[in-house]
């Protein structure tokens, strides 16, 4: 797939977003920078010990600076803009983060489906709540072939 190249058909409507049962998920922009830094810092062992993060080098051990966060988030949100994948904030009541929800291509197999999330150690409840309601939407409402979606279970 080219730097180019969308990662879903050109006529699809991108959901921007999903009500679930005590969350929901809107595009991960810039403006959730402080609150999502706190909610992953606050919750490093737990993210790393979810399905899916097990084993890779997110998030950092050490934590990351604001403005480091924020230049991800930035290039989350770019991604969304030009469909090459799409990073959702997790929210509960007022627009409080606790969580993240991943789409993008496959690494090294990009036909692949490679989807993630996590939610933080004090919201443990929601993992398998969000992962239920993902991968529902994900087969009822997105473009993916059921066969091409990795999503680690819960």
């Amino acid at each position: 797939m080219s730097d180019q190249q969308s990662f879903v058909p050109d006529g699809f409507d991108v959901p921007f977003g999903l009500a679930g049962e005590g969350f929901r998920l809107e595009p991960l922009g810039p403006q959730h920078n402080e609150r999502d830094l706190a909610a992953w810092t606050g919750s490093i062992a737990h993210v790393r010990a979810t399905p899916g993060f097990v084993g890779r080098d997110w998030p950092p051990v050490g934590g990351m600076a604001v403005e480091e966060n924020r230049g991800d988030l930035v290039r989350h949100a770019q991604d969304f803009a030009e469909r090459r994948g799409f990073t959702y904030s997790v929210l509960e009541g007022e627009g409080e983060v606790i969580g993240c929800v991943y789409i993008y291509p496959g690494k090294g197999a990009p036909e692949r489906v490679q989807v993630s999330s996590w939610v933080r150690a004090d919201r443990a409840h929601l993992d398998a709540v969000v992962y239920g309601a993902v991968s529902r939407w994900l087969r009822e409402v997105w473009s993916f072939e059921a066969g091409r979606i990795d999503y680690a279970p819960r």
